[in-house]
């Protein structure tokens, strides 16, 4: 009996946002409106995310000790979200710096802080969490030695779950861990690199399965999501929703996949799920405040339906 349905390991980071009417170029100042700073960070995002969805949760991150600090446990409290593995000190807190235009899409700065200061010898140190945990999920936002750690603890008969963002190239070891590798359109050119010659996600994610994962997802925000293993490619399609801001919504997608991969849902059935969670989470502003509730989920197709 695993004490936790899913254990994320990666970021925490206090998310600074100011709306824009266009982004700046290069050398240009723009005014934006009133600064907002919210919980953010990948892997807080996704604990969160999860726990508002009913799965049992820890955290494995390290914060400041610090304003920012304080603000994410209080928030990953108040989700319901277990703050044994969340360690505190060695540098201050990360800070991500969001720009959100109109439309909804963001430009985003991250400055890891403490993030960068989760070693693998934290890992190795909260080995209990990992033995009690079935799913575990992870990002980039963290030393990819400590990600490469996590894959060397991982309890037999759990799945890991991977988002590489910010992308970057993958250790053997890690990518064979992988079930499933979890990446936008801009992650999966980089992932690729000069093998993406295609246009064509269902070839980027074929292409992404050969150099070793399990199985991969393909995140395409509006236009859904496609899920590939052994068996071949099948397209999730979209729940339409007025986007309002995008921030966080693929950390909402890879925590609702995870959460439903724990369950026993086939990779289609958890990526429908997860795309509608995403859906959910663009409708309202920042990240971790815009989370749905499993209900809320819910009410956008019921379980099994898609984003």
């Amino acid at each position: 009996m695993y004490d936790y349905d899913l254990l994320v390991v990666g970021s925490a980071n206090a998310d600074l946002v100011t709306v824009v009417e266009r982004r700046p170029a290069a050398g240009e100042t723009v005014l934006g409106g009133d600064l907002a700073v919210h919980p953010g960070g990948k892997g807080a995002n996704q604990a969160v995310a999860a726990a508002r969805l009913g799965a049992r949760t820890a955290l494995l991150a390290r914060v400041g000790d610090d304003g920012h600090g304080r603000l994410l446990l209080d928030s990953l409290h108040a989700a319901g979200v277990d703050t044994v593995g969340v360690l505190v000190g060695g540098a201050p807190t990360g800070v991500a710096l969001i720009t959100v235009d109109p439309s909804g899409d963001n430009s985003i700065v991250v400055s890891p802080g403490a993030n960068a200061r989760l070693t693998p010898g934290d890992v190795r140190a909260a080995v209990s969490l990992f033995l009690a945990s079935r799913v575990v999920s992870a990002q980039l936002e963290i030393p990819l030695e400590t990600v490469v750690e996590v894959v060397r603890h991982l309890a037999d008969g759990s799945r890991f779950v991977l988002n590489p963002s910010p992308p970057r190239a993958l250790p053997t070891e890690v990518l064979a861990a992988c079930d499933p590798l979890v990446v936008n359109e801009h992650e999966a050119r980089v992932l690729l690199g000069e093998a993406c010659v295609s246009e064509e996600p269902a070839d980027w994610a074929r292409l992404l399965l050969a150099k070793g994962p399990r199985s991969v997802v393909v995140t395409l925000g509006a236009e859904g999501a496609l899920v590939c293993d052994s068996s071949g490619v099948t397209r999730v399609p979209s729940v339409r929703v007025d986007a309002v801001d995008t921030t966080g919504a693929g950390d909402a997608f890879t925590a609702a996949l995870a959460r439903e991969l724990g369950s026993g849902a086939s990779l289609a059935e958890a990526a429908a799920y997860a795309a509608r969670v995403g859906a959910a989470a663009v409708t309202r502003r920042g990240a971790q405040e815009s989370y749905p509730t499993a209900a809320e989920a819910e009410a956008l197709g019921g379980r099994g339906g898609a984003r």
